[in-house]
């Protein structure tokens, strides 16, 4: 397996005592595949991705029996070393460009600096890889968008441009934190489509974090349901019509159907007894 997550928790001390637990006790492992992570906001998807990436916030304290890639310890690698690994080995599209992308430098510019951090290559040599890596992403005029600046361009050019920049150095493992939360369907579509041909022709393994239970469920082979921290059931996309826990069958009672309207649509319901379960 590439990644092997067990156990993995997350929590932040408070100034008062408390300790707020963001994740608890999340497990899985991940091939060279595409793995959903769904849940409503607070269940903890991003904080298990920024984990695996090392990006949690100042004073996090993160604990796992396991949290291992390509047979690597990540708790026990040093700052310098997980440095090198993160973009180069693993990458992460987060969900907003306008706040990811430095709203000061352009956006060539930027794609390279991501380059030359992680691969010994020329100026000239980075600046062609640059281009090509904006037009993989479905950019046709590169060299006009690289001399722009962030505000410059829209939601949708702004995540492609994001895909384009952590997928440069041709990760094995890509982790996308909803990059398609902000856009409209077509534009989602769109975007999606660019992962998709990137994680087929690469072969990379993909962890896609999403509030979208149907998108997910076309776009990965596995979803994991995640609830208060937990992972509360794990199943593969083409058999999420089986699902049993609770939490999953009221998301998918709440998603309309064109086929069998209702008024009003279910609420969901939640029981206390899922966040110890």
């Amino acid at each position: 397996m590439m990644l092997e997550v067990r156990n993995l928790r997350v929590s932040y001390p408070q100034r008062d005592g408390r300790v707020i637990e963001a994740v608890r006790g999340v497990s899985f492992s991940l091939g060279r595949e595409r793995l959903g992570i769904v849940g409503e906001s607070g269940s903890g998807k991003s904080q298990t991705g920024r984990a695996i990436m090392g990006l949690s916030a100042a004073g996090a304290c993160i604990e796992a029996e396991a949290l291992s890639f390509d047979g690597q310890d990540l708790l026990q690698m040093n700052e310098v070393a997980r440095r090198r690994l993160r973009g180069s080995r693993l990458a992460m599209i987060l969900q907003d460009p306008k706040y990811s992308l430095n709203p000061v430098a352009r956006i060539g510019a930027q794609i390279v600096e991501t380059l030359r951090t992680h691969r010994r290559v020329s100026t000239q040599e980075a600046r062609q890889r640059m281009l090509a890596s904006l037009r993989e992403v479905g950019i046709e005029d590169a060299e006009r968008v690289a001399r722009l600046y962030p505000h410059e361009v829209s939601g949708g050019m702004g995540q492609r441009v994001m895909i384009a920049m952590m997928t440069i150095c041709e990760p094995e493992l890509l982790i996308a934190d909803e990059p398609t939360s902000a856009l409209d369907v077509t534009v989602q579509l769109q975007v999606l489509a660019v992962l998709d041909r990137l994680v087929r022709e690469r072969g990379m393994g993909l962890v896609f974090v999403s509030h979208d239970l149907r998108l997910v469920a076309s776009f990965c082979d596995r979803i994991l349901i995640m609830y208060a921290g937990r992972v509360v059931e794990t199943l593969d996309s083409g058999r999420l019509h089986e699902a049993r826990h609770p939490y999953t069958r009221g998301l998918l009672d709440c998603l309309p159907r064109l086929d069998a309207p209702r008024h009003p649509l279910p609420t969901l319901q939640r029981e206390e007894a899922w966040r110890h379960a």
